[in-house]
């Protein structure tokens, strides 16, 4: 039986999902990856020969099956595989001065390459993560590792934004969570209506993010200075 199998059967059997944006690093053990990534590369030169491609005198094909299984694997939907990165957490103490704790906003710009479920094309932007300050904090690098994570897997824009707020408020343990993307969709650009000026913007609000219209309004405005700053 394949690996692809035992692994499916498993999921199966535990009532897990596998969807392409689904995680199922849990039932993963060493060395079940490397054997994945021979199987795909197998299952890669059948395309390849459908495709009527020679890889075995092209030299830029030979060893092409291979490096599509990698790329898959540890790169386009790494995040399916792997664990959530480690997000150390810190206790959000008063000051020694007026004895408060932070209780402001946090926004993070954080840069994100993902593919889309339906063609496997590439979706790249930019995703802005606020929260507001609860009795956790994490380091700020974490946000980012956290939106590539979620993002590193087959996804659709919508989904991404989701994954994104549960996994930062899990990691934060804030309620209050706001999440904005914005992307370019190879699907779009490189098949179909070829729309090469196509942009898609998708919001996630949380608690205050989504009650209270002042948060809102900081957060947008958090946005575009960050946006502008990033252009220059």
């Amino acid at each position: 039986m394949s690996k692809s199998k035992q692994i499916r059967n498993k999921l199966e059997e535990a009532g897990i999902r596998y969807w392409a944006g689904d995680n199922i690093s849990e039932v993963l053990h060493e060395g079940d990856k490397e054997e994945l990534i021979d199987e795909a590369a197998l299952a890669f030169e059948s395309v390849l020969d459908t495709l009527v491609i020679d890889r075995k005198t092209d030299p830029n094909s030979m060893d092409t099956a291979k490096r599509l299984a990698k790329m898959y694997y540890n790169e386009l939907m790494a995040g399916r595989y792997e664990t959530a990165p480690p997000a150390t957490a810190f206790p959000n103490e008063p000051d020694n001065v007026t004895n408060e704790k932070y209780d402001g906003m946090l926004v993070v710009r954080s840069e994100l390459k993902s593919v889309c479920s339906h063609h496997h094309q590439p979706v790249t932007g930019v995703a802005y993560i606020g929260i507001i300050a609860a009795d956790t904090l994490i380091g700020l690098s974490k946000y980012t590792r956290i939106a590539q994570w979620c993002a590193r897997r087959g996804t659709l824009q919508e989904e991404l934004a989701m994954d994104i707020s549960r996994e930062i408020m899990k990691a934060t343990k804030s309620g209050d969570v706001g999440v904005y993307i914005q992307a370019t969709h190879g699907c779009c650009e490189n098949r179909g209506i070829m729309a090469h000026s196509s942009l898609t913007q998708t919001t996630v609000l949380k608690g205050a993010f989504r009650t209270d219209p002042a948060t809102k309004e900081e957060f947008m405005d958090n946005i575009k200075l960050q946006s502008d700053f990033a252009a220059k």
